[in-house]
């Protein structure tokens, strides 16, 4: 006789417990991109700099890179109910702060606790696919949760700038605190870490990228002699570039510096810019499933056919835009966010790599490798803009400028050039490591 438990037939509650996580989902993002649509306002309401202010970017996006490893070692440990609750709570103090703030000090404390909550989500959220679905299941549903949860960043770009000039930065971002306590108190109540028949062994979750499918495994390697194992391979080194390479460029605009340059530079009124950007999570929906299509069928050459083009088109595009003689028009502005966008679904291209080059008890470290790329490059570019933007004289809303945005931007150049010969190198190494 044939049991059948909750992980072969998800029944309403399971589905409930995946809905409930995918919101909260949406909630990190929205927290995660907060100030992308208010960047002058923020400016202005501390009176910093644009150094000053890519620090709130660079410090979030470091603590949520550096929080990775003890995320996972909390999710084996307490499972992903009381993290997602303990990362809501953490992300609402971050707003509650960040709403009375008036000082650039204050401002980076509530940007740390923001990234260290929005660090504990994700993970987490597929720690409930992984415990409560079959793995036939797992991707569609891995797919699902990741377009669903980029919609956030719709939400702060357009609803929370339209509150904050319609009533007061305190009121738009104590009433994103609320949401975060509403999430806190609504998943620590219906997530639960694992189904009633399951038993609470201590597991670690990993992701085949190529199928999304998640499984369970358990590894009790340690972690240095992991690490150290995991950048020796080159394969791992060609995920970490692939990574580093893609997705900053569209990181530093949708966190900080799009909405600055799209209104005080290019001229557009508030309106049109959250429109123009909200095209770039509808163009990463579009772009995604064939990207991930083209990777899947040519394994062999998705660094020489599908990376190392995509970092390539959205060179040219930018230096397209910046070279363009005044303002540029709409529709290359839309080619820019489709190109932009396109670096996202790329990114996961870093993933395959750690996937087939890495032994299953060490990918784990592997993809935390590869992940660190990608935060560390976002960290340089939106750091390397602010400072342009200084050293032109041109750091505070009352001084930002085309051309010194044109300039800014260009910075971006070199981390676009380091990353494709590490590409090409590590490729080559890769292929004559695994004798192909």
């Amino acid at each position: 006789m044939t049991v059948t438990t909750a992980l072969d037939r998800p029944g309403w509650r399971t589905w409930t417990l995946w809905a409930v996580g995918v919101l909260a989902y949406v909630v990190s993002i929205i927290n995660r991109t907060s100030l992308s649509a208010v960047g002058v306002d923020a400016a202005t309401r501390f009176q910093a700099d644009a150094s000053a202010l890519s620090m709130f970017a660079v410090i979030q996006l470091f603590v949520y890179g550096a929080m990775q490893i003890p995320v996972g070692l909390l999710l084996d440990r307490y499972g992903a109910r009381p993290m997602i609750a303990i990362g809501m709570v953490l992300m609402a103090a971050g707003q509650l702060v960040m709403a009375f703030a008036d000082a650039v000090g204050i401002g980076i404390l509530a940007r740390v606790l923001i990234g260290a909550g929005d660090a504990m989500i994700f993970p987490s959220v597929l720690r409930v696919i992984a415990t409560w679905f079959p793995a036939q299941r797992a991707p569609v549903l891995v797919q699902l949760t990741g377009i669903i949860g980029q919609l956030g960043q719709i939400v702060a770009v357009v609803p929370l700038a339209a509150l904050l000039h319609a009533t007061s930065w305190s009121v738009a971002f104590g009433s994103v605190a609320g949401l975060g306590v509403l999430f806190a108190v609504l998943t620590y109540a219906i997530i639960r870490n694992r189904p009633p028949e399951r038993r609470a062994d201590p597991v670690d979750t990993s992701v085949d990228t190529e199928t999304g499918a998640i499984r369970i495994v358990t590894s009790s390697a340690d972690l240095r002699q992991g690490f150290r194992e995991s950048w020796s391979h080159p394969g791992t080194r060609l995920g970490f570039w692939s990574h580093f390479t893609t997705p900053f460029a569209g990181t530093a605009f949708m966190l900080l510096w799009g909405f600055p340059f799209l209104t005080a530079g290019e001229g557009l009124e508030p309106a049109t810019a959250s429109a123009i950007m909200t095209l770039f999570v509808f163009f990463g929906i579009l772009s995604g499933p064939v990207i991930g299509a083209l990777s899947s069928r040519h394994p062999r050459r998705r660094s020489r056919w599908l990376v190392l083009p995509t970092v390539g088109f959205q060179a040219i595009v930018w230096i397209v835009v910046i070279a363009w003689p005044g303002p540029a028009p709409l529709w290359l502005l839309i080619v820019l966010m489709f190109a932009l966008a396109t670096g996202g679904p790329a990114s996961m291209i870093a993933f395959d790599h750690a996937r087939t080059f890495t032994p299953s008890h060490r990918l784990s470290t592997a993809t935390g490798i590869v992940n660190g790329g990608g935060f560390l490059a976002a960290l340089l570019a939106i750091l390397f803009i602010g400072v342009a933007m200084d050293v032109q004289g041109a750091g505070t809303p009352e001084t930002y400028s085309l051309d010194a945005f044109r300039w800014a931007f260009l910075t971006q150049v070199p981390l676009w050039l380091v990353g494709s010969i590490g590409i090409v190198v590590e490729r080559a190494r890769t292929i004559r490591h695994v004798g192909g």
